[in-house]
């Protein structure tokens, strides 16, 4: 083994930081074809109803005046009408569709992102403001770039058509219903800041009741053992009450919007219902409301709500609009935050260290020093210069890592420790688990047909690291082991050093530790203590 002193590695000239990641961005680029579908359907639904409104009420003005009503205009009226409900179940559906599709490819496009992360990186997001991007965001971006979208546009097309509609018959009354726009339009942008502050409010609210259950989840077994239960569930249900404050604030907001928007359509139509009445009874003569057929005003009186129709409809959605802004927002400070360093380490990036073929090498130091940090760059976790192995560079595929976070499939305790090592026999899995300790742990009943939760979430820390430790013994791989014997009582302690010294007789084992006794026992120790040298012990 030696130690020199060499300058710092340069960065990898080919190397180029990851691209800005914006979710709404993607997701509209991902909405695009969807939604030209669903604004077509939207589109041919209003045209529908349009003309369902004239032939209905052609044949009900006939039918109150004494007149024939022509069969082919009953039959023109049920067509419009089936055809208009079919359109309409169509674009429900297809929006749907569309919202989920681009849900289901922006948490796949988001996973990729993850998966590119540096391991630092990913290791300091929280958990559960995690769980929440993948699994809540994806759904309200999708929300306000398929559905919210249609509304908007919608609220322009929809309006002018029936605009268009009301001047055949009396361009009056068209300008009536238009003067009313921009009263509603006003409302809007005066109540889209109150109902974003609340979005953005709920949202937060929200990711702090994810990461708080997430975390109590994964100590599940330490709060159990504490008889901490109460105190815990007292902390959850205060958040929870914070969250539901936060959603019923904008709820009533968006039920507001709604009413006021049906309040005006309902007042734009109570005037023109008085001045058509005004006019049939010959009580007043108003321009564009005089001398009106009966099926004429009918018509007006039938368009009119169509008028109004997608400004409701905009109504219902705009709080998908805050929500899924607010989504897009957190999601994107998630996956595209600035990487996560461990700061100047000269002293890694200068080591130049020959490692054995066999042996337990410990790395020491104070927390700070770059212990872990090496740890992760021998296993090609994180960039930096990296100490070299005698015989060839490490490869993933033959290191078995060993941590409190090690990963553990949903299964048995048998299935969890032979993970990634190919068919072992049982003896073998039951020597490897009753030497760490595992078959005698009251909180695993049932020896090696214990079941473990997806992800261990039944397990603690230390029960995970035991079967790392014991998976590790069993793969014949070289073993990294970042702080082993952290936060174990002595036995379990003095048994994973055992197990981690019977290792290394045959095979390299490297640990970051504070551990002094494992340190003692070590072949080697790396000593991060000084910033100018790095000491190497016998």
């Amino acid at each position: 083994m030696n130690i020199a002193a060499l300058p710092a590695s340069s960065p990898d000239p080919g190397a180029s930081a990851p691209a800005t990641f914006t979710a709404l961005s993607a997701a509209e680029r991902l909405a695009r074809p969807g939604l030209r579908s669903v604004l077509a359907l939207q589109v041919l639904r209003t045209v529908l109803r349009l003309g369902f409104a004239a032939t209905a009420a052609m044949a009900a003005g006939r039918l109150v005046m004494g007149e024939t009503v022509d069969p082919w205009l009953v039959a023109g009226m049920i067509a419009l009408l089936a055809a208009a409900c079919v359109a309409g179940f169509a674009a429900e559906r297809l929006q749907a569709s569309a919202e989920n599709a681009v849900s289901t490819r922006l948490r796949a496009l988001a996973g990729e992102r993850l998966g590119k992360m540096p391991a630092r990186q990913l290791q300091s997001l929280s958990t559960g403001a995690l769980i929440v991007s993948m699994q809540r965001h994806p759904e309200s971006i999708a929300a306000l770039v398929v559905g919210h979208r249609a509304a908007t546009t919608m609220m322009a097309v929809g309006p002018l058509l029936a605009a268009i509609a009301l001047c055949f018959v009396s361009w009056q009354a068209a300008l009536l219903v238009i003067c009313l726009t921009p009263v509603m339009i006003l409302f809007f942008a005066l109540v889209g800041n109150a109902i974003r502050r609340r979005a953005d409010a709920q949202e937060r609210a929200f990711g702090r009741l994810a990461g708080q259950f997430a975390d109590r989840v994964r100590t599940l077994p330490t709060i159990l053992a504490n008889h901490a239960t109460a105190s815990e569930e007292a902390k959850l249900g205060r958040r929870l009450e914070g969250y539901a404050g936060e959603t019923i604030g904008l709820l009533r907001i968006a039920f507001a919007n709604a009413g006021i928007i049906d309040f005006f359509a309902s007042l734009s139509i109570a005037i023109l219902a008085i001045f058509l009445g005004l006019g049939h009874l010959k009580l007043a003569t108003i321009p564009g409301f005089s001398n009106l057929e009966l099926w004429q005003s009918l018509f007006i009186l039938m368009i009119a709500p169509e008028y109004f129709a997608p400004f409701r409809g905009f109504s219902e959605q705009y709080h998908a609009k805050a929500e899924g802004l607010a989504a897009a927002a957190a999601l994107d400070l998630l996956l595209d935050a600035a990487p996560v360093t461990a700061g100047a380490l000269p002293v890694l990036d200068r080591l130049c260290l020959t490692l054995p073929a066999h042996g337990l090498v410990a790395i020491v130091g104070p927390s700070g020093s770059g212990k872990s940090t090496l740890l992760r760059r021998l296993a090609g976790l994180e960039p930096g210069a990296m100490p070299t192995p005698a015989t060839r560079p490490l490869a993933a595929e033959e290191i078995a890592w060993v941590s409190t976070d090690a990963y553990v499939p949903e299964g048995t305790l048998s299935e969890a420790i032979s993970w990634n090592g190919g068919a072992l026999d049982r003896s073998r899995l039951e020597n490897a688990a009753r030497a760490i300790g595992l078959l005698d742990d009251a909180l695993l009943p049932g020896g090696l047909d214990a079941r473990l939760d997806k992800g261990g979430a039944n397990l603690s820390g230390g029960q995970r690291l035991r079967i790392a430790i014991a998976r590790a013994q069993l793969s014949g791989r070289t073993v990294l082991a970042d702080e082993p014997t952290a936060k174990l009582d002595r036995a379990t302690a003095e048994a994973v050093r055992r197990m981690l010294i019977g290792i290394s007789g045959a095979r390299l084992v490297v640990v970051a530790t504070h551990d002094r006794d494992l340190a003692a026992a070590a072949d080697l120790v790396v000593d991060l203590t000084r910033d100018d040298a790095v000491e190497v012990a016998a």
